[in-house]
């Protein structure tokens, strides 16, 4: 246990990691201004805040050059988005000149951007604005919303996962028990056996991982920094698909720790990050060779012919 006093050191990435441990929704949150400019960010800071009236609130990092919109706009639309959007989460995380070019969406109240396919949405006129240390937290009056009851895309410790309903859950009165066919379905189903893999795979990765002090996307960022020089945050979005929130933060915290240095507009492993980047190469080397022991060459040659097709279509 990290205990705060006023005789210990406070540790921003400590406290980031202990953050990550916080499951969260995904969603895009788009305003216009008076002079008609459009802007949307990938946010995860969403929240319920009030029922009567009825308020949400999310928050954006001061120096954010969306913020300014954020703050002149009137309205503004949170579009939570579907297990099937990642592309969406990344698209709009990455700095562009024109977010919108090539995306599909229709003017909301107040002119704010909503998209379809979301799990849900809420369009809001501003409420209030509130200050939040290096964030401005912003609280939105719900003036209309859509529940679309799609499977919503999250976030947690550095990765995107999917909401799949507990074992130990149980009917609810007067509903069917259908645990079964679902079971039978699901069981056999390529996609959601993938999922189940990656997540087992991933339960049995990280313990090792915390021995070298690092999150997954922070390891994640080193070994792919070893591969690339000089990318910037937004460049990585793509590379680790994750929130530019959050590779923001691994950024930082890999800056702090001296493993990273900044490189005009990206980022070059130092000496100490290049030996932890190793590190982090030769023990996912080695989880990966216990994970396949059981299988022979054949079929581990036929599974990397399966994902790189995946990969390719």
């Amino acid at each position: 246990m990290t205990k705060i006093t006023s005789e210990t050191e406070f540790s921003p990435q400590a406290f980031r990691r202990a953050l990550g441990n916080f499951a969260t929704g995904v969603t895009i949150v788009t305003a216009r201004s008076p002079e008609g400019e459009k802007v949307g960010v990938t946010a995860s800071s969403f929240n319920s805040l009030s029922m009567d009236p009825p308020l949400v609130l999310w928050s954006s990092m001061k120096d954010a050059k969306s913020c300014a919109i954020f703050e002149s706009a009137s309205h503004f639309a949170v579009n939570i988005l579907a297990s099937d959007q990642m592309d969406m989460s990344n698209h709009f995380a990455r700095r562009q000149e024109d977010k919108f070019a090539g995306i599909d969406w229709e003017e909301g109240i107040g002119g704010a951007p909503i998209f379809d396919n979301c799990a849900g949405r809420f369009q809001c006129e501003t409420y209030d604005k509130l200050d939040g240390g290096d964030h401005w937290i912003f609280v939105g009056k719900v003036i209309a919303f859509d529940d679309f009851g799609r499977s919503p895309l999250c976030f947690h410790q550095g990765s995107y996962s999917m909401v799949f309903s507990h074992p130990g859950t149980t009917p609810r009165a007067g509903e069917p028990a259908v645990k079964g066919l679902a079971e039978r379905r699901m069981g056999n189903h390529k996609f959601f056996l993938m999922l189940q893999a990656v997540r087992a795979y991933q339960d049995h990765y990280r313990p090792k991982l915390e021995t070298l002090e690092l999150s997954l996307i922070e390891s994640r960022t080193l070994v792919m920094m070893n591969e690339l020089t000089g990318v910037n945050a937004e460049g990585f979005v793509a590379y680790l698909s994750a929130p530019l929130p959050e590779v923001r933060e691994a950024l930082l915290n890999l800056t702090d720790r001296g493993m990273i240095v900044t490189d005009g507009d990206g980022y070059t492993l130092t000496p100490l990050g290049e030996a932890k980047a190793l590190q982090c190469w030769q023990l996912a080397e080695s989880h990966a060779e216990e994970a396949f022991d059981s299988f022979s060459d054949t079929q581990i040659g036929n599974f990397t012919d399966v994902l790189r097709g995946l990969i390719d279509q």
